[in-house]
């Protein structure tokens, strides 16, 4: 076998399928047809003149020499992003693209009217916002910045506390006095399902909902008293905040990225903007 007529598409081809352990899962990670993946193991194999998968009603499972690449593959693909990340690390120019990922509800609570501002300050900054839950591989480059809540943060990343995120108990005027809105299990929510355990409020708990947008419509619309960030709350006039911030589910704000973006202008303007902003907004 020689790995020298290789081509790295050729590696991440069957990277993609040791992976997956199917032509379709391979086809999704590489935004590519079944029939295209098909053609492309096929093609590599013969080049090669041995078999890298066993195929199956199953799947397909990598032979020793499947198995062989795969791993030459990963450490390929471990190289090149960290040369790209290197590479990228010397620009310090204002402009270019940065992709962020944050969540729906810092972005619609607090960080949508930040960004247009960054942007209006930057045009020739693009920028590319990923929602999501989950915190995305910033050694991956799946984004260049992450805004989010979290109490320890990666150790892989760096960045800086941009405050503290205040929580507390809110309700409609007129809802269900004594009812309670939680978190679904999927939310993944542990800190206030145990604050909410240990209030007794479990028991008195009729509507769980997996986003922090659902609870606030809840509790907007009488179902039940929830806990809820105040950035978010204060400003739905249907609500009423009962009593102070939780200091217990208090969670830090932070901004991260990758050690070895740190010194790109775009990456540094963005990231003191956006900590500047968020200064009088989160304490």
């Amino acid at each position: 076998m020689n790995e020298q007529s290789l081509q790295w598409d050729d590696l991440r081809v069957v990277q993609a399928i040791a992976e997956a352990g199917s032509l379709s899962g391979a086809g999704r990670r590489l935004g590519a047809s079944h029939a295209t993946v098909f053609r492309r193991l096929n093609a590599i194999e013969r080049r090669l003149g041995v078999a890298l998968f066993e195929r199956s009603r199953t799947g397909y499972a990598a032979t020793p020499a499947g198995e062989d690449l795969a791993a030459t593959a990963a450490r390929v693909e471990t190289e090149v992003l960290g040369a790209e990340r290197r590479v990228v690390g010397r620009d310090l120019r204002l402009s270019g693209t940065i992709r962020v990922t944050t969540t729906d509800t810092l972005l619609m609570g607090l960080l949508s009217p930040i960004f247009a501002g960054f942007q209006r300050a930057h045009p020739e900054i693009v920028l590319e916002v990923a929602v999501s839950n989950q915190l995305f591989n910033l050694s991956q480059r799946d984004a260049d910045v992450a805004v989010r809540p979290s109490p320890t943060p990666p150790e892989h990343l760096v960045g800086r506390r941009a405050g503290s995120i205040a929580q507390a108990v809110y309700a409609r005027a007129d809802g269900a006095a004594d009812a309670w809105v939680g978190p679904d299990r999927h939310l993944g929510y542990a800190t206030l399902d145990a604050w909410m355990a240990g209030q007794g409020a479990n028991e008195r708990c009729r509507y769980r909902v997996d986003t922090m947008f659902g609870m606030l419509a809840a509790a907007r619309d009488g179902l039940g008293r929830a806990v809820l960030p105040c950035y978010l709350a204060d400003a739905e006039p249907a609500l009423t905040r009962l009593g102070e911030p939780i200091p217990e589910l208090a969670t830090d704000l932070w901004l991260l990225t990758h050690p070895d973006l740190r010194r790109v202008a775009r990456i540094r303007a963005f990231m003191a903007y956006v900590a500047e902003a968020l200064a009088g907004r989160v304490k």
